[in-house]
């Protein structure tokens, strides 16, 4: 009886069990199928958004403008010598100043030049701007107006040449009209020398990025919110207004700056644009200027400075090579360096190193020399070892009371 009892008992645990192996199972396949169905929108989720993202940017590209460029910038156009901000709300006129050497005055002139600039600041009557533009100077126009007027110079000088030639060759002249006319071709060639001299030169000095000029402005703004009947006027009358006014402004500092030996002159529409190009392209406006550009047909290219970090990515990489290089070469010296340290120590063990071989050849052919001779012979070496040492070991001590003696005088 007990024994149906057990069996039953363990038949309905099985069961049990069964039924709960059966319910985990139930339970991992329904979790599975779960997950696998949130990684499939997961990624039409993730796909979605970067077709929103490439669309975006699509968008983006599409509306980058010449529009968004003109927003960018701190002017609307250049005109009528006057540059125009804001939407016609503002308008700039500049007058370019030439400086003087102040140093190289004597006191008297120095003392009318400081009582003319105080009277240019005792009669401003509005505000002004003081702007300094440092530039490289550009010598590609002399050099272009020099080697034309040699190339002119050695045409001459070669029909002139000629002409001697047939003076000569006629005996039509006689020897004092030659001498006159070869004095004329002298000069000629001499004068065609020394225009190649200053071509060479110029050019010579042209490759020197080093060598600076510094332009100074005053910079006379209007702003059309100083007309009280603004909505009365136009565009264009608002504009002529600030021509006027802008005009008579510059007209008075440049009399008043006369005073101070100063001469100026208003900017045109032209060199107001090359001002500005300066401004915007400090780096390369000398290699690729203003009259190129204008030349080439960009006119919508306002900036052809590199991306910034362009410029700093090349300064990394050639940070890189340096380092690399430098390191390269300590490398190379310390591996050397421990070479000669094996090769010098060998050196020093040079004898040592003869008397083990020594050895071990005299041990090798002890049974041709004879026994009773091969050791008597390594005895021998032993001996002259010893030797070798002591007398290294007396050196190392007479070496040692000289460096003592020396250090005690001392």
């Amino acid at each position: 009886m007990s024994e149906d009892v057990i069996s039953n008992a363990l038949i309905i645990v099985l069961g049990v069990m069964f039924f709960i192996l059966m319910i985990l199972v139930v339970v991992f396949l329904v979790l599975k199928t779960r997950e696998s169905s949130s990684n499939k929108q997961g990624k039409k989720d993730k796909l979605k958004q970067n077709d929103k993202k490439l669309n975006n940017e699509s968008t983006i590209s599409n509306s980058y403008t010449k529009q968004s460029i003109m927003d960018f910038m701190d002017f609307d156009k250049v005109e009528d010598n006057m540059i125009v901000q804001r939407k016609g709300k503002r308008y700039l006129m500049v007058v370019e100043c030439q400086g003087v050497n102040y140093d190289l005055m004597s006191n008297m002139e120095k003392v009318a030049v400081e009582e003319g600039f105080q009277q240019f600041l005792n009669t401003l009557r509005h505000p002004i701007q003081i702007y300094i533009q440092t530039r490289t100077i550009n010598l590609e126009g002399s050099i272009s107006n020099y080697k034309s007027r040699v190339n002119e110079i050695e045409e001459r000088y070669r029909r002139m040449m000629f002409e001697y030639n047939n003076m000569k060759n006629s005996e039509e002249y006689t020897q004092e009209e030659l001498d006159r006319y070869l004095f004329e071709l002298t000069k000629q060639r001499n004068m065609l020398e020394y225009g190649r001299d200053i071509v060479q030169d110029t050019e010579k000095m042209s490759l020197n990025k080093s060598v600076l000029n510094k332009k100074y402005y005053i910079i006379i703004s209007y702003y059309a919110e100083e007309n009280t009947d603004e909505g009365k006027y136009g565009i264009e009358e608002i504009r002529n207004m600030a021509f006027s006014e802008l005009y008579t402004k510059a007209q008075s500092i440049i009399r008043t700056l006369s005073a101070c030996s100063i001469s100026g002159k208003i900017l045109s529409s032209k060199e107001l644009i090359e001002l500005l190009y300066v401004a915007y392209n400090r780096d390369e406006s000398e290699t690729f200027g203003i009259d190129k550009a204008m030349r080439a047909g960009y006119d919508d290219l306002y900036s052809t400075a590199p991306d910034v970090f362009e410029k700093k990515i090349k300064a990394l990489d050639q940070v890189v090579h340096d380092r690399a290089v430098d390191l390269a070469n300590q490398t190379v010296d310390k591996v050397k360096s421990k070479a000669q340290q094996k090769a010098e120590q060998k050196e020093g063990d040079l004898e040592d190193l003869i008397k083990q071989m020594a050895e071990i050849i005299i041990g090798d052919n002890r049974n041709y020399i004879g026994p009773d001779v091969a050791v008597e012979a390594i005895n021998e070496l032993e001996n002259s070892k010893e030797e070798g040492e002591d007398n290294n070991n007396e050196k190392v001590k007479k070496e040692t009371r000289g460096r003592k003696k020396k250090t005690t005088n001392a």
